[in-house]
């Protein structure tokens, strides 16, 4: 798994970082979604392979959306929580 931290710039432009666009060119197609304050993009290219997949993935980030709202996690500075990300 990678990650990365990007900003949105004031056209709305978001840059990928470039350890995470091999692979891709110019002109890809992205299927962005939004719900909340969630966004998610997925390459258009494998949508077809794996869109259970991707849609039982929405669903359990919705789920975990939904029980932060309600408290059930803690929170933390991007610091730990990038600290947290490489012990995985």
């Amino acid at each position: 798994m990678q990650y990365a931290i990007t900003k949105m710039s004031t056209k709305g432009q978001i840059v990928i970082p470039s350890h995470m666009r091999k692979g891709m060119k110019k002109g890809d197609e992205f299927l962005v979604v939004r719900n909340k304050k969630d966004i998610i993009m997925k390459d258009v290219k494998s949508l077809a392979s794996n869109l259970g997949e991707d849609l039982e993935y929405i669903k359990r980030i919705d789920k975990a959306w939904e029980d932060y709202d309600k408290g059930k996690y803690t929170s933390m500075t991007k610091e730990a929580f990038l600290a947290e990300l490489k012990k995985w």
